[in-house]
Formats: C-alpha cells, structure tokens, sequence
C-alpha cells in the first residue's frame, strides 16, 4: 500500500470517528441524556446531571404554543403527585424572549422549575422537531421514552411511564 493510501484512509477514518462523536452526543431513546445547564425562572443555573439518582421528565415548550399550554396543568398535577418518589419535571421554554414565557407563568402556574433555551442550543441537543416535546429519564441519566406533541389523555401515558420508573 503506497503512502498516500494510507493517509487518505487514516484521515478517513479519523473523520468518519469525528462525526460519530459528534452525532453521538444528540439525544436518542436507549442512550444517555445529554448533559446541559440553563438558567432558571429564578435566577440560577439548573444542571441536568444534578438530578441523577431521580426521575426526570425534560419538557420542551413555548408560549406561543396552544398544545403546551394546554399541557402545563396536567405536568403541574403530575409533579405534585410523584415529586416525593423522585420525581422531578424541568420545563425547557424555546421562546426567544423570555419574557412572554414568565407572562404565561403568570397565568398557569407550576411548582417545577422552568428553564429558558433562547439560544436552542439544548433544543439543538434532543433534535426538538415538534411542540411540545417530551423526554422521560430514569434515574441513571437514559433517555427512556419520547413523546412529541400532547393531546389531552397523554398525561395518562405520562403516569404510567413514571411509575415504571420510579420503581425500578
């Protein structure tokens, strides 16, 4: 094999294992969440791996979006109901201005926090193609099911997905 071979096909192979590093890191049901800090509705950064060792519910919303507000009352009942088994919900809000998303707050409350993705990068991350889009984790950090959209009974799918996992 002359020299030139040999680096064409090495420089192949490290571009071919740069690009699955790269892919490797989007979220993909069966495979590990992606870490990502945010800042909160309150003011501080949230942390995804601070909630390893819980189960975690990652819900991706915005404003403008009918189905999430829809949605928002049914995760407040869900949190309220499994938050003393592990269980914690981080709703990621995708508008540009977060402005319009405290607005909304105002209206429907939530206990759980609420974190702003105006630069969507952490949409970018879990390839977010519709809204809502939800990610259930277990409490090693695997991105477990996937749910895009809502539709009022989806909260029923919801419940019986976090029962299984905070009982594993």
């Amino acid at each position: 094999m002359n020299t030139n071979y040999k680096r064409l096909l090495t420089a192949l192979c490290l571009t071919g294992a740069m690009l699955f590093a790269s892919t490797s890191q989007a979220a993909a049901v069966g495979g590990n969440a992606p870490d990502f800090t945010l800042k909160s509705k309150d003011g501080n950064n949230i942390k995804l791996n601070e909630y390893r060792g819980d189960v975690v519910m990652i819900n991706f919303w915005a404003s403008w979006c009918g189905p999430c507000r829809q949605e928002m009352p049914a995760l407040e009942q869900l949190y309220s109901k499994y938050k003393d088994l592990g269980f914690v919900i981080l709703g990621v809000n995708l508008d540009e201005d977060s402005n319009k998303a405290i607005a909304m707050l105002d209206k429907t409350s939530v206990s759980f926090p609420i974190l702003f993705d105006e630069t969507k990068q952490v949409s970018k991350l879990y390839n977010v193609s519709a809204m809502p889009t939800t990610f259930l984790l277990d409490r090693n950090g695997k991105l477990r099911y996937l749910h895009k959209a809502y539709k009022p009974g989806y909260e029923h799918k919801y419940a019986k997905q976090i029962k299984t996992l905070v009982r594993e």
